[in-house]
C-alpha cells in the first residue's frame, strides 16, 4: 500500500513538473523578442564615478499625489508638475499654494510651454494636448495620418512653434497594458525598436514622422540653435542627435542627419530637459542590469521571463542618477544616490536657484539648492 502511495505521489509531482515546464515553454506572451547585441556595461567610473551628490534630497509633500514625472516652470513663476492621477499640479517654487491646474483623464509624462502660455502635454493615453491658462484642454494630435499615437512620452516646443513629440512604442500602449511602466518593460524586453519622434506643426495642424526605429523613444530636447533634437533611446542606453528636418528617417540607417551622441550609458536614460548655461539634463530611470543585458541575444529567455510572476522580473534596483551634458556630448555634471532612496530619478528641472528632481513613482517632489 505504501509503495502504491509513493508511486502516486511521484506521478503527481512529475505531472506538476511537466505542467510547469510546458507553461514556461509555451504559454503565450505579448512580446515577440528580437535578438540584439548589448554593449558591455561600463559601470560607474570616469565621469560617472559613484558619488552622493543626489542624496538627502529636500522633499515637497504632494498631499497624496504620486509620480511627479515632469516639472516645468511657467511664465507666472509657478511650478507645474504631472502626477499619476492625471492631475497637473500648480504650486509656488517652495511647494506652497498647491492646486490642481487641470486633469487630462490620462497620464501626462512630458510638458512644455508654447509662446502663448499654453501648457503642451504629452499624455501617454490621450496624445498631444494643449492646456490653456484657464485649464481648457484641446487635443492637438492623437494620430500620424491614420496611425494612432500609442505612447506619447516627451514633448518640446521650438521657437517657431513646432512641437516635437516622442511616441515611445507603437506596439505597447499604456492604456492596454496596465500603465506606462508596464508597457515600457514590455517594449524594452521585446527590442522591436518601434519608437519614433513626431513633429506637430500648429500652423498647418499636421503631423509627420521625423525619425523611427528607436528602442523606446523617450526624452526629447532641442539643441541651442534648434537645428537638432536630442532623443533618448532608453532600450539601448544611448542618446541620439537628429536633424529636425529629417523626414521618416530610420535610425538603423541614419546617414548624415543622425548620430549617436552618448553611447553605452550606465543606466536607462529617461527624460531630457534643457537647463541653464548650455546644459541638457538627463535622468536615469534605472541602472543597467546584467540579467537583462545577458538576455540580449536570447529572445526565448526574454519570453520565458514574462511567464514568471512579476516579482521575479529582472527589474534593476533603484539607483538615483542624473547627468548634464552639452550640445557636443560632453558630460559636465553627474549626481548620484546609490541608495536609490528617491525612486526613478527621471530628470532634472533647473531654475535660477534650485534643481527639481523628477520621478515616476515618488510620493514627493525632490529638490536641491544649486551650489
Amino acid at each position: 500500500m505504501a509503495g502504491t502511495w509513493v508511486k502516486r505521489a511521484g506521478w503527481g509531482v512529475g505531472g506538476a513538473v511537466v505542467a510547469v515546464a510546458a507553461y514556461l515553454a509555451a504559454w503565450p506572451v505579448p512580446i515577440q523578442p528580437v535578438a540584439w547585441t548589448a554593449p558591455a556595461a561600463p559601470g560607474y567610473q570616469g565621469v560617472h564615478a559613484p558619488n552622493q551628490r543626489l542624496a538627502q534630497l529636500n522633499i515637497i509633500d504632494l498631499k497624496g499625489e504620486v509620480g511627479p514625472e515632469h516639472i516645468a516652470l511657467g511664465k507666472d513663476g509657478k511650478l507645474y508638475t504631472t502626477v499619476l492621477s492625471g492631475n497637473i499640479l500648480r504650486m509656488n517654487p517652495d511647494g506652497s499654494g498647491q492646486e490642481v491646474f487641470a486633469n487630462t483623464g490620462g497620464r501626462v509624462l512630458g510638458v512644455d510651454f508654447d509662446a502663448a502660455g499654453n501648457l503642451i502635454a504629452a499624455d501617454a493615453v490621450k496624445g498631444l494636448l494643449s492646456i490653456a491658462p484657464d485649464g481648457k484642454l484641446t487635443v492637438l494630435a492623437d494620430k500620424v495620418g491614420s496611425d494612432p499615437i500609442r505612447y506619447a512620452d516627451a514633448v518640446v516646443v521650438a521657437q517657431n512653434g513646432k512641437m516635437y513629440l516622442s511616441d515611445a512604442s507603437t506596439r505597447f500602449a499604456p492604456k492596454d497594458w496596465g500603465g506606462t511602466f508596464e508597457a515600457s518593460v514590455l517594449d524594452i524586453l521585446e527590442q522591436a525598436s518601434t519608437g519614433r519622434v513626431i513633429e506637430y506643426d500648429p500652423a498647418s495642424r499636421s503631423t509627420r514622422v521625423v525619425a523611427r526605429g528607436i528602442s523606446f523613444a523617450n526624452g526629447v530636447a532641442l539643441s541651442q540653435d534648434e537645428k537638432h533634437l536630442f532623443v533618448n533611446e532608453t532600450g539601448k542606453y544611448r542618446v541620439w542627435k537628429i536633424a529636425v528636418d529629417a523626414n521618416d528617417l530610420d535610425i538603423a540607417q541614419p546617414g548624415p542627419q543622425a548620430r549617436v551622441l552618448l553611447d553605452n550609458l550606465p543606466g536607462y536614460p529617461d527624460n531630457l530637459m534643457r537647463g541653464q548655461g548650455g546644459k541638457v539634463w538627463l535622468g536615469f530611470a534605472k541602472p543597467r542590469g546584467a540579467a537583462i543585458d545577458n538576455m540580449a541575444g536570447k529572445p526565448w529567455l526574454r519570453s520565458l521571463t514574462l511567464r514568471l510572476p512579476r516579482a521575479l522580473w529582472p527589474i534593476p534596483q533603484p539607483y538615483g542618477h542624473v547627468i548634464a551634458f552639452t550640445d557636443d556630448g560632453k558630460v559636465v555634471a553627474d549626481l548620484q544616490d546609490p541608495s536609490g532612496a528617491y525612486p526613478e530619478t527621471t530628470a532634472i528641472t533647473e531654475t535660477a536657484d534650485r534643481l527639481y528632481v523628477q520621478s515616476l513613482h515618488a510620493h514627493g517632489l525632490g529638490w536641491l539648492p544649486k551650489p
